[in-house]
């Protein structure tokens, strides 16, 4: 695994995931477990749905 989310595409993932997990709870849907993959992606700075494509946000 190669890193591939750079630090701009990794605060945008938290602040998604975060906003994500917190609609689940404020509507009190399990949907909100979905904010848990940009959280996920942005923890580790792999994301596989770049893999295909051959993208990476991240500075070389």
């Amino acid at each position: 695994m190669t890193c591939n989310v750079g630090g701009a595409d990794r605060v945008a993932r938290v602040a998604a995931g975060a906003a994500i997990l917190g609609a689940g709870a404020y509507f009190r849907s399990w949907w909100g477990l979905v904010g848990l993959v940009p959280l996920t992606t942005a923890a580790l700075g792999w994301c596989p749905a770049y893999l295909p494509f051959g993208f990476s946000t991240r500075r070389k």
